[in-house]
């Protein structure tokens, strides 16, 4: 079943290369990401994502992390990274 989070901090397609390479290591499938609606979308377990997600500076909308300026730092960082991997 496809499952979609509403996410803080995403900013570009670095962000989103990062959030796809991420989940799809831990075997999620069909990993989208939408930098206009600030979503991500992928078939697996919806906690495990919001852990992932969390952990790499992206988390859910409303959570009590969004609000977090370590995340938003973080965020920043693994944009950076994201823009120059290949």
């Amino acid at each position: 079943m496809m499952e979609k989070v509403k996410i803080v901090n995403l900013k570009c397609e670095g962000c989103a290369k990062t959030i796809r390479k991420a989940l799809t290591k831990e075997g999620y499938r069909g990993v989208e990401v939408n930098n206009v609606d600030l979503a991500v979308s992928f078939e697996g377990d919806r906690e495990k994502a919001l852990e992932i997600l969390s952990r790499l500076g992206y988390p859910e909308q409303g959570s009590k992390e969004a609000d977090s300026l370590l995340k938003k730092a973080k965020s920043f960082v693994i944009c950076a990274v994201g823009k120059t991997a290949k």
